[in-house]
């Protein structure tokens, strides 16, 4: 039987979700990074600071949904509230993998040994939107204690400079600045919205948008793209900061950001109809994004294609892209059907001509299928977190205005 739009939504979302409360540690409560792979960590333990943040999200869309019940979710998120507040800070901030039962920091790379702002940020937009949600109470104070001591200011290298890392020794060693488009905006969003510790302004007017990267202005198939590198970049530009940040009527001098998103994943839709390296299933199959590979991970896009097909990329483009993200959902759920379909929904990507399919899921992929359907079925997620009190002053000081979308 084939099943109506709302019951493949309700399907996906729900089966995702068990992701992060059927697979969540056991101890910390946290999303684990992934569920399988030939990795260098320790799988059963490390877990992930932002696709915990999503996660909080996910729990959230479930109970909502009716897929969880409130009373298990809040028990959830006070469970990973626990762990945050036990575990090692680097300047009030939380290192990108943590070990799930000790807290102790897993290195995410040689110079990624310490606090990782951008993962941060991803985690408190999850935090806020749970805080919102659950309204005064000893859990949303507590959920204010690890926002207000996150020192945002601190990973800025000078005024105008904010750094993705910050460690004790050696600080930011080799520096790698938040520069450019892509997936990292709302980290200047709540960078400028700390209560305690804000950044300059000038690390978003002068760090971030004085990049090549920034403003595009040129178009790809007819789609005029007015932020970010040649073709949009990994389509998680479009989601991971929008799970929060509610790009409806959303403007600034250089672009609305609905359409901005919009514009992306038409772009990736209109690249996969054409296929220009004639890979296997491209067409019904769209979206590339940042997922595993059959060579390895990599953050796959137009600019970086090799046949990888990640589904959280067209499906979580839902409140972009309505109907052909739901066309290629159902090509996932109905044509590539059990090939492609797991305990936690989806398997993170596929590679029909290497006739490749990944045996594991990935957190960071997870979360934005849950959230962003959410987003695109009620909004809910949207109007939690835009409903912080903190938000609203930190987009005006970013330029941003708010109305109606254009689409």
């Amino acid at each position: 039987m084939t099943l109506s739009d709302d019951g493949l939504l309700d399907l996906v979302q729900r089966r995702t979700l068990a992701y992060f409360r059927d697979f969540a540690h056991p101890v910390s409560g946290m999303a684990r990074e992934r569920s399988a792979g030939s990795v260098s960590y320790d799988v059963a333990e490390t877990v992930t600071t932002g696709g915990s943040g999503f996660g909080v999200m996910a729990l959230i869309a479930g109970a909502e949904r009716g897929f969880l019940p409130r009373a298990e979710a809040e028990t959830r998120i006070g469970k990973i509230v626990d762990f945050l507040e036990h575990t090692e800070h680097y300047n009030g901030a939380f290192p990108h993998w943590m070990n799930g039962t000790t807290g102790e920091t897993v290195a995410f790379s040689q110079n990624d040994t310490g606090g990782d702002i951008v993962e941060t940020a991803f985690l408190i937009m999850g935090l806020l939107t749970a805080r919102q949600w659950l309204g005064p109470g000893s859990l949303s104070t507590r959920i204010d204690t690890l926002w207000h001591g996150v020192n945002w200011a601190g990973f800025c290298q000078a005024p105008d400079r904010m750094m993705w890392h910050w460690r004790p020794e050696g600080e930011w060693a080799v520096g790698l600045p938040i520069t450019g488009y892509h997936e990292a905006l709302i980290a200047f969003v709540l960078g400028l919205a700390s209560p305690t510790h804000p950044i300059d302004p000038a690390a978003y007017e002068i760090g971030w948008k004085r990049s090549r990267t920034f403003e595009n202005g040129k178009s790809y198939y007819g789609i005029r793209l007015p932020l970010g590198p040649d073709y949009g970049g990994p389509l998680f530009f479009t989601h991971y900061s929008f799970l929060g940040l509610d790009p409806r009527g959303l403007r600034d001098r250089h672009a609305d950001y609905f359409e901005q998103n919009r514009a992306h994943a038409l772009i990736h839709h209109a690249y996969a109809r054409e296929n220009p390296k004639g890979f296997r299933g491209y067409g019904p199959a769209w979206g590339l994004t940042a997922c595993d590979g059959d060579k390895g991970y990599n953050a796959f896009s137009p600019t970086n294609d090799h046949g990888v097909i990640a589904p959280t990329a067209a499906i979580a483009s839902l409140p972009y892209t309505p109907a052909e993200s739901l066309a290629a959902l159902r090509h996932y759920h109905e044509v590539l059907g059990d090939r492609l379909w797991g305990d936690y929904g989806f398997y993170d990507a596929f590679n029909e001509t290497a006739g490749w399919v990944a045996g594991s899921h990935l957190a960071i992929d997870q979360g934005p299928i849950v959230g962003m359907v959410e987003n695109a079925r009620s909004g809910l997620l949207w109007r939690l977190f835009m409903s912080a009190p903190e938000i609203g002053p930190a987009l005006a000081k970013m330029g941003f205005t708010r109305g109606p979308t254009a689409s």
